[in-house]
């Protein structure tokens, strides 16, 4: 009797852990006019009195290639090399990747803590707030985009291929690793304020541990790998290799001394850790949020 009881109570258990990760995943979609609004007012905000108007969504990208290439233009002139079209294509296409990024990282990590009348008045799902902030970035980098790639086509530094397709599954794994980082950090910089420092540090020297200014081949040898290791670096190195050179992503590539630029381990494992890291810390800020009101 007492193994029946435990057997019932296990399974009991089991099937009202199964509802909750489906009812995690399910119940965004039941606010979905709350995140509609969101977007809306998020937008509205940004973009009102604003003298610069939309531009401000060139903002960020534009920055971070000039930064970019005032950087190569010094290496190039010590160097004696000159400071080429791909160079700067490569360039543009990862900032672009970056901004978006860095952008959806910044919305998710604060999120909680910028929308304290919501959470501390009404009952809504928390992430609802994390994804009307991704939206909104998304807005922001699609505006860019298009600006970019009219800018590249006509340059002609574009490479037309099938390999172009490989663009919004390297944007979503983008999203989902922004996504995973930012709900970790929003539910710990409500229980432990201090993060914020540590938030401020990776969005300012993120970007010089990331191949953004810089290809893979550059550094060669171990320490490359070792960059790689940033699960960031495959996905904008990917970017760049289909939007400019149309390579494969299935097959390796080395450069003219033989260094390897790009084999799909790379790919494999960035993608292993944008979705697994993606669904468990969503996992982790679902449980979570029940608490976040007490502490806010």
């Amino acid at each position: 009797m007492e193994n029946s009881e435990s057997t019932l109570s296990h399974d009991l258990q089991t099937d009202t852990q199964r509802s909750d990760w489906l009812w995690m995943f399910v119940e965004p979609f039941h606010y979905h006019e709350l995140l509609w609004q969101m977007v809306l007012r998020d937008i509205k905000l940004r973009y009102k009195q604003a003298v610069m108007g939309f531009f401000w969504a060139l903002f960020i990208p534009v920055m971070v290639v000039f930064s970019g290439t005032v950087l190569k233009y010094v290496m190039a002139t010590i160097s004696g090399q000159p400071l080429n079209l791909p160079a700067f294509a490569n360039m543009a296409v990862k900032a672009m990747g970056w901004s978006l990024f860095l952008g959806i990282l910044n919305n998710g990590a604060n999120s909680l803590l910028g929308n304290i009348n919501l959470i501390t008045k009404i009952y809504f799902p928390r992430e609802v707030i994390l994804i009307a902030g991704m939206l909104v970035q998304l807005f922001d980098t699609l505006i860019g985009t298009v600006v970019l790639a009219g800018l590249l086509i006509f340059v002609g530094a574009v490479t037309w291929s099938w390999n172009l397709l490989w663009i919004p599954v390297l944007g979503l794994l983008l999203i989902m690793l922004a996504l995973a980082i930012g709900f970790f950090l929003s539910c710990a910089m409500v229980f432990y304020r201090d993060v914020k420092y540590l938030l401020n540090v990776l969005t300012s020297f993120g970007i010089f541990f990331t191949p953004v200014f810089f290809e893979i081949n550059q550094i060669g040898g171990k320490l490359g790998f070792v960059m790689m290791l940033n699960p960031v670096a495959p996905l904008l190195e990917g970017l760049r290799l289909v939007v400019v050179q149309g390579h494969n992503l299935f097959q390796p590539l080395y450069d003219a001394n033989e260094v390897l630029v790009w084999h799909p381990g790379f790919l494999l494992y960035a993608a292993l850790v944008s979705v697994f890291g993606f669904i468990f810390m969503w996992r982790y800020f679902h449980v979570k949020e029940m608490q976040y009101a007490e502490y806010i």
